[in-house]
């Protein structure tokens, strides 16, 4: 059975009642941001790769309104997962600095690196993204908060390449995850019916139409949380650039297998880690291309191979993620499965025939089950590509 969860209405309604609850007035101001799935693509966009994402129809939103003082801001989560008395929190745009509640964090750190006069707010957060699970929660959180600081001040951070750079700032130094620029460039450029083909080098776009009513795009959540991306993450990237630097390049986007010859006596684990990279940039564009022609079998083909490729050559994979994909594959009906997000637990992305959808999650949900002897229990959503970052008409949901 696929997992509930709230609707974006519901999101945004509660949101509302929230901050009526704790400021005894309604907001004027609503934008949101969507988390994103990635169909095939990780660990290449610090590596001047290319991904193919698209943002989901789950998202973070934002509701706030001016509250009359220079500087000081009041911001309360209604977000699960986070500590009751660490839901609202209040500090002062002028004199911004990290610290408690990390959630803060990401709104502070877009707020530091906005670099334009910020006054008083306050503001609701809520989100139905999944946390914690590699759909980018942190990225929709950052997008949202630009987007309702650019409505709070009539001020543009910039090009849509500028904003995710401003994101990916903000979480670089705020969060201390060294991310690439991924989650904010598909939070801010989504659109519905497309996947988007980002060059991470000079961070070019394009919308891949992405519409088959036959198939399902199917996330499936290990119920691990990525506890070691935020050690390993950095790790991998350093390896990543020691290997470039062996192999006498400036750019991932220069590298051919045969260049993996100059790391042989240095290192069998830059060769892995390299052969991911390399490998994993030429299956994107190639699952772009299949994505043009509809050639699901082929695209289906490349997240298989994906998936092996980040498990055994950049081992950012799990036992139970690794058991899920395996699972999945066994099911008729499955195109294509791997591992999305950074990894280390976490969700997986899977293309699916949708008359299959039901039997599918059935199957999955009963040999994972049994396979991690009932410790974790996968959850099942089911994704369609949405829109990226907006301002939201608040008197659709205003009574």
């Amino acid at each position: 059975m696929l997992s509930r969860v709230i609707s974006f209405d519901e999101v945004v309604k509660t949101s509302i009642e929230t901050f009526r609850n704790t400021f005894g007035t309604d907001p004027d101001l609503a934008t949101c941001a969507p988390g994103r799935v990635n169909l095939i693509g990780d660990h290449v966009d610090y590596n001047d790769g290319f991904v193919l994402p698209m943002a989901l129809q789950f998202g973070t939103v934002i509701v706030g309104k001016r509250n009359g003082t220079e500087s000081t801001c009041d911001v309360v989560t209604c977000s699960e997962g986070i500590q009751e008395g660490l839901k609202r929190a209040q500090f002062d745009s002028g004199s911004i600095a990290k610290g408690s509640p990390k959630w803060l964090n990401y709104v502070k750190g877009v707020m530091f690196h906005f670099r334009r006069p910020v006054p008083g707010f306050d503001a609701v957060i809520h989100t139905n993204v999944p946390v914690g699970s590699g759909l980018s929660s942190s990225a929709a959180l950052e997008v949202a908060t630009l987007t309702f600081l650019e409505q709070l001040t009539g001020q543009r951070a910039g090009s849509e390449a500028d904003s995710a750079k401003l994101c990916q700032r903000a979480e670089h130094t705020f969060a201390n995850v060294p991310c690439g620029i991924m989650d904010q460039l598909i939070a801010i450029g989504g659109r519905a019916n497309h996947a988007l083909l980002i060059d991470c080098r000079n961070l070019a776009t394009e919308p891949i139409p992405f519409e088959a009513p036959d198939l399902a795009v199917l996330i499936c959540n290990s119920s691990v949380k990525h506890e070691l991306s935020s050690s390993e993450y950095p790790v991998r990237k350093k390896q990543c650039q020691e290997a470039l630097e062996l192999m006498g390049l400036d750019s991932y986007r220069d590298a051919s297998l045969d260049h993996l010859k100059a790391l042989q006596n240095a290192s069998e684990l830059l060769v892995r880690r390299a052969r991911h990279v390399i490998t994993e940039i030429q299956r994107t564009t190639e699952a772009a291309a299949a994505l043009r022609a509809n050639d699901f079998a082929k695209m289906g083909a490349l997240m298989k191979e994906s998936h092996r490729s980040l498990s055994e050559d950049f081992e950012v994979s799990c036992h139970e993620v690794d058991l899920l994909v395996e699972a999945t594959l066994q099911a008729p009906g499955v195109i294509g499965s791997r591992i999305t997000g950074g990894g280390f637990g976490g969700c997986t992305v899977t293309l699916v025939e949708r008359q299959a959808l039901a039997d599918v999650v059935k199957h999955v949900d009963t040999i994972y089950s049994r396979k991690t002897g009932g410790k974790y229990r996968a959850k099942f959503y089911l994704a369609q590509p949405g829109n990226g970052a907006r301002k939201l008409d608040l008197s659709e949901y205003l009574e």
